[in-house]
């Protein structure tokens, strides 16, 4: 993978082995639809895989495993309107493994959003050809996408045959270890010509019953093109329209496609075929749309700009182009047109299949960097929890316990949705899956309501819109979780998971879950804490009314009183945070033996289970579990989560904590390296340098080995922005305060960050010298600022520079540095943001 600039993917030579990832890397999307950057004429065969997907379009479906039932509900895979195909004289349909190949190239405008792709090729009559396409899926218009194809016939004369149309024969086949399942989600409903350019096809899932309609309109810009036929090309399950057009040496064939999908799920819709048919009726053309879904995206880029500029030693160009790759799959994913359509963060994207599309906790990684630009958005997207209040509280009271559980994995309607089997492949044995006791993501969905309205002051949204009553409940359900034990006077928490999906239980158990994983533990204890302010927070009659509601009365409230100051944290003589009870007794593995054998040991539960042994029985984890806490937390907050609880951290333990479990951890997950290139940052500059660096290229070198062709892990793409800003900018709201700790590389230069805060854009520049925020200039009051115990106003067009000191105390184990002076100046207009 080449780039020439900072702002550009691209892919040199035809190799199907590596299709998968690029499909997944140059997928285009629009936060309603993604669709993945497969060549038009592919079709799912092993090498290749079309696939466009609508946020929160879900379908479910059964199977029988070993003569158990098993459900599964999936995103769908939509009717293909990528579907182009083109044969030269009477020859088949082009397909690069049947051609010779002489130049490919494929190139993503991350700037733009943009998918070109160029390939020239000898046919088997031995004429020459060349095919250049570009593609974009709307920024602004969510249901437009479209598709711009030139055909040069380099040295022959004669007659090309192209075929224009919507295939709704796919099918939901994309992750292997699927493939034996369920994968027919739709039926075809219609399929018909309107009019002489355009086609549409109607589809209904077969268990949410929900309609897509995908219409295309096909036409040739260039009037001299001659025209010999033209008319319908249907198939069963297909609908297009087949031309065959005159084509001469040297000259070149234009074809546009216009596609429109529309789904029953989407507002302001009576139905999906007409809707479809009126917007494509209405559309201008390619050029027209192109420009102005790339006058969209420059905007985006102004409101989200990262810039990492100047310096004795920049960062690389493929890193800058890497993270900019992130943060663009990132605002594909999620935009504004995700705040009236009731969909979550899925974990893969809109890109691929692995999940089955399904939302886990990775919104706890994406959100901090909406937050701070797009917060309406960052509430649209909590609302996704808000709605599955009534799941959760179910979900509890199935458990046995009061409040909400929310599940692991969430689709539709917020059920559990977790596996019960999940295949090893090393094996071949299916296995009983108990990721579904991962109770912390509650957990997460609580901090993430917290960071929200910390960002924006946002009252109502808790007040009127039920984010205070979500927090209350899972606060409930945590407290009522713990289990007091007379024996030393603590809280317990038992039979759960932690975020290390590695330790299912302890060894020999009959049952899965481990005791006081630490990380729950004191998550638990921050939410109980953080409940109390927020009903301080409310206005009094709200108040009330949410109490009498909930019947949270005096007694409740005194017990989570109590569940916060005696909560069980297990951490060893030596400081260590344990990561649950009983940790330190497992066995130690015997590392270095089994990197010789294995080399790549990501997925050591696998290696282990097909050996007849167990990863349970070990000090080993997939992924940071404790770490999580130093994520989440400075190293004061958590000090004083601890301190209230009665234990003491004392500065050692930190990195004696932070080494005891980077030994142990085989980062089976891309959001490992995140959190450790986090904590790393403080005191190991260069070893937290070396975890950014595999975050950002994870999926760009897909080193989980074949699993970015099922989708990006969106997580890690928005952690590797997040890295950036809360962790060596060092930005974060506390206090409502906005402040800075960076930990950036003095050697780096100047990082420039675009930020939204409390409604007030601000440009803020850091290096390791001092940090300056600038306002845009407009009506309002000032927002607070601060370095270390240093606060300043900074009003509307005015900029603030907070100075680090040149020579302080070197950054210990929470890397903090107090500031030598604060110089305020006034800046009208503020500086231009750099493009």
């Amino acid at each position: 993978m080449t780039g020439p600039d900072a702002w550009t993917v691209e892919f040199e030579g035809w190799d199907p082995s590596d299709e998968g990832r690029r499909e997944a890397l140059c997928t285009l999307g629009n936060g309603y639809l993604g669709t993945r950057g497969a060549m038009p004429e592919s079709t799912a065969d092993g090498v290749h895989y079309p696939g466009t997907y609508a946020a929160g379009f879900f379908n479910r479906l059964a199977d029988e495993i070993d003569g158990v039932a098993v459900e599964n509900e999936s995103m769908v895979n939509l009717p293909n309107w990528l579907d182009l195909r083109i044969a030269v004289e009477d020859g088949p349909w082009l397909d690069p493994s049947t051609v010779r190949v002489l130049e490919h190239r494929q190139a993503l405008d991350t700037a733009h959003g943009v998918l070109s792709r160029s390939t020239r090729f000898v046919d088997v009559a031995g004429r020459h050809s060349r095919l250049h396409q570009r593609r974009f899926v709307h920024m602004e218009r969510r249901h437009l996408a479209g598709l711009h194809t030139s055909f040069v016939a380099e040295d022959w004369d004669g007659l090309l045959t192209v075929s224009s149309g919507v295939d709704g024969t796919v099918t939901n086949s994309g992750v292997s270890r699927y493939r034996h399942l369920a994968g027919r989600h739709l039926e075809v409903l219609a399929a018909d010509e309107v009019g002489d350019d355009t086609v549409v096809l109607t589809a209904r899932t077969t268990q949410s019953r929900h309609r897509v309609a995908v219409g295309a309109r096909t036409r040739l810009p260039r009037p001299a093109t001659t025209v010999v036929a033209r008319g319908p090309d249907r198939a069963e399950g297909r609908i297009g329209q087949r031309l065959t057009v005159e084509v001469h040496a040297g000259e070149t064939v234009e074809i546009e496609k216009i596609a429109a999908v529309v789904t029953s799920r989407d507002v302001a819709v009576s139905e999906p075929a007409l809707a479809a048919t009126e917007l494509l009726a209405e559309a201008p053309g390619f050029t027209d749309l192109l420009a102005e879904h790339t006058r969209c995206w420059e905007r985006l880029w102004r409101w989200c700009r990262i810039e990492l500029l100047d310096g004795a030693r920049p960062a690389p160009v493929e890193t800058v182009r890497d993270l900019r790759l992130a943060g663009f799959h990132v605002l594909q994913t999620v935009s504004r047109h995700d705040l009236d359509l009731d969909a979550g963060i899925p974990a893969r994207g809109l890109h691929g299949e692995a999940y089955r599309g399904h939302v886990f906790w990775d919104e706890l990684f994406v959100l901090p960097v909406l937050v701070l630009r797009f917060p309406a958005l960052a509430r649209a997207l909590l609302l996704y929890r808000v709605r599955r209040l009534d799941a959760a509280r179910r979900a509890a009271r199935a458990a046995g316990q009061r409040g909400a559980m929310y599940p692991w994995q969430s689709g539709s309607d917020g059920r559990e949705e977790s596996q019960r089997l999940h295949l090893n492949p090393l094996s071949g044995r299916w296995l009983p899956d108990t990721s579904d006791r991962q109770r912390h993501i509650g957990l997460a969905v609580a901090y993430n309501l917290w960071q929200y309205l910390q960002a924006t002051g946002d009252l109502a949204f808790l007040a009127e819109q039920g984010g205070a009553e979500v927090f209350l409940e899972i606060a409930r359900f945590f407290a009522d979780l713990a289990e007091h034990d007379p024996a030393d006077g603590r809280y317990h928490i038992r039979g759960v998971m932690g975020p290390d999906e590695y330790t299912t239980r302890y060894p020999g158990a009959a049952e899965p879950g481990i005791d006081d994983n630490a990380y729950t533990n004191v998550l638990t204890v921050w939410v109980l804490r953080r409940a109390r302010e927020l009903l301080d927070l409310l206005p009094s009659t709200r108040r009330r009314a949410l109490l009498e509601t909930l019947d949270l009365g005096r007694d409740e409230l005194r017990r989570w009183d109590e569940v916060g100051r005696h909560m069980a944290v297990p951490i060893h003589d030596d400081g260590v945070i344990s990561q649950f009870a009983g940790y330190r007794e497992l066995a130690e593995l015997d590392w270095d033996a089994y990197r010789r054998r294995y080399g790549d040991l990501q997925r050591l539960d696998r290696i282990l289970e097909a050996e007849g042994r167990s990863v349970d029985d070990y000090q080993a984890s997939k992924q940071a579990d404790v770490l999580m806490l130093f994520y989440l937390f400075s190293a004061d907050e958590l000090r004083d989560l601890l301190g209230g609880l009665g234990y003491v951290l004392p500065p050692e333990a930190i990195p004696r904590t932070i080494n005891h479990y980077l030994a142990r951890t085989t980062h089976g997950s891309t959001l490992s390296a995140l959190v450790h290139a986090w904590v790393l940052a403080r005191a190991h500059r260069e070893e937290a340098l070396h975890h950014f660096d595999r975050v950002v290229r994870s999926d760009v070198a897909d080193l989980q080995g074949g699993t970015t062709a099922e989708g990006v892990h969106l997580g890690a793409m928005a952690g590797a922005v997040d890295v950036v800003q809360r962790c060596f900018a060092g930005v974060e709201i506390r206090g409502d305060v906005l402040r800075f700790n960076p930990h950036w590389p003095g050697r780096s230069g100047v990082l420039e960050l675009a930020l939204h805060y409390r409604g007030r854009p601000l440009t803020a520049r850091v290096t390791d010298r001092e940090v300056q925020v600038s306002a845009d200039a407009g009506p309002g009051g000032p927002v607070r600022i601060a370095v270390g115990d240093e606060a300043r106003d900074l009003w509307p067009g005015r900029t603030v520079r907070l100075a680090l000191p040149r020579s302080g105390r070197p950054d210990g184990e929470d890397g903090q540095r107090a500031p030598s002076t604060v110089r305020t100046e006034v800046i009208d207009p503020p500086p231009a943001p750099r493009s």
